[in-house]
C-alpha cells in the first residue's frame, strides 16, 4: 500500500496509541524466529555447519538482546556478523557466505524490505530476498492460531473509545493483517502499517502531528520501539521481554488511564524505561567473561 495510507489517514479522536505487533501484542516471536527465520537462513546461507551456532546467534540477535525487533534484514546481517567474531566458530574453518553487499544495501537503500530488493541482479542480494520470501512463507504455514497476550484485548477495546490505534510494525502486511483480523480486533484499528510503509520512525513521524503534547503513546518490547518513539518526541510503553503478561496487566490497570489523562510522562514513564532496560543484553553469553 506505501504511503498513500497516511495521505488518507484522518483522526477521530484527540490521542493515538501506537502499538508493535510480533511479540509485544502477540507472542509469537519466539516461533516465528525460531521455527521460520532461522531455518530458512541456516538453509539459504549455507549455514548448515556451524547451524546449532547460527540459532544461537540468531535467537541471541532477534530474541534476546537489545537488537530485538529490528528489521529482519539488519539482523541477518548482524547475526552472521555475529557467527565471524565467535571464537568457538572460527575452530571450525567454515567459509562464511559473502554479506559485502548487503551491508552496502542497508546503509544505502532508501527502504529495507522485500520490494527494494526485487529485481537486483546481485546473487547476495537474490539470495537476502529468496530468505525473506521463504520466511514468509514459513510464517503463513505456521504462525496461526496464536491470540494476543492476555489483556491486550481489554486494553484495545477500552483504548477505542477515546484514542486511534494503529499497528506500528516490521512485520510483512499480509501477517499483520491476518494475525489482527483472526482475533477480531481490526474494527479496533484506524491503520496498519508494516515494513512495506516504511520504518517505525516514519510511520509514527507521518501521524503524530494531528495530535497534541502528550497525546501520542508507542507500546513496544524491543529498543527499536523506544528509539522510534522518542525520535518523535512522543511517549513509550515498554512491555517487558520475559513478562509481557505483567506489563499488560499493568497498563491496562494504572497506565493506560494515566495517559488517558495526560500524566503518564510525568508519573512513571521514566520508572518504566529503567525496569525496561534492564531486560535486554548487549553482549551474547558467549561474550560474557565470568
Amino acid at each position: 500500500m506505501g504511503r498513500e495510507v497516511f495521505e488518507s489517514f484522518r483522526p477521530r479522536h484527540e490521542r493515538l496509541v501506537c502499538i508493535d505487533s510480533d511479540g509485544c501484542a502477540f507472542d509469537t516471536m519466539e516461533i516465528k524466529h525460531k521455527e521460520c527465520f532461522c531455518p530458512a537462513m541456516i538453509k539459504h546461507w549455507g549455514l548448515q555447519p556451524i547451524s546449532k551456532y547460527a540459532r544461537m546467534a540468531w535467537e541471541f540477535e532477534n530474541l534476546y538482546s537489545k537488537d530485538r525487533g529490528l528489521s529482519r534484514f539488519i539482523t541477518l546481517y548482524r547475526s552472521i556478523e555475529l557467527l565471524k567474531d565467535w571464537d568457538e566458530v572460527r575452530e571450525y574453518d567454515f567459509v562464511f557466505p559473502d554479506t559485502e553487499a548487503l551491508g552496502r544495501w542497508l546503509r544505502e537503500a532508501p527502504a529495507a524490505n522485500n520490494a527494494a530488493l526485487a529485481g537486483s541482479d546481485d546473487p547476495v542480494l537474490k539470495r537476502t530476498l529468496d530468505w525473506s520470501l521463504e520466511s514468509n512463507e514459513r510464517i503463513s504455514d505456521m504462525v496461526y492460531g496464536i491470540p494476543p497476550f492476555p489483556h491486550v484485548r481489554e486494553s484495545i477495546v477500552r483504548l477505542s473509545q477515546d484514542a486511534d490505534i494503529i499497528v506500528v510494525s516490521a512485520t510483512a502486511r499480509e501477517a499483520l493483517q491476518r494475525e489482527w483480523e483472526e482475533n477480531g480486533l481490526l474494527p479496533y484499528v484506524s491503520m496498519i502499517c508494516s515494513q512495506d510503509e516504511g520504518s517505525k520512525k516514519e510511520c509514527i513521524g507521518l501521524v503524530k502531528d494531528h495530535y497534541g503534547p502528550d497525546c501520542v503513546l508507542m507500546i513496544g518490547d524491543a529498543p527499536g520501539d523506544m528509539r522510534a518513539a522518542y525520535d518523535n518526541g512522543v511517549l513509550f510503553y515498554p512491555i517487558r521481554p520475559g513478562d509481557e503478561i505483567s506489563s499488560w496487566k499493568e497498563f491496562k490497570e494504572k497506565y493506560m488511564e494515566m495517559f488517558l489523562n495526560r500524566t503518564y510522562r510525568s508519573g512513571s514513564e521514566a520508572g518504566l524505561i529503567e525496569r525496561f532496560d534492564e531486560c535486554l543484553p548487549v553482549l551474547p553469553p558467549w561474550k560474557v567473561t565470568h
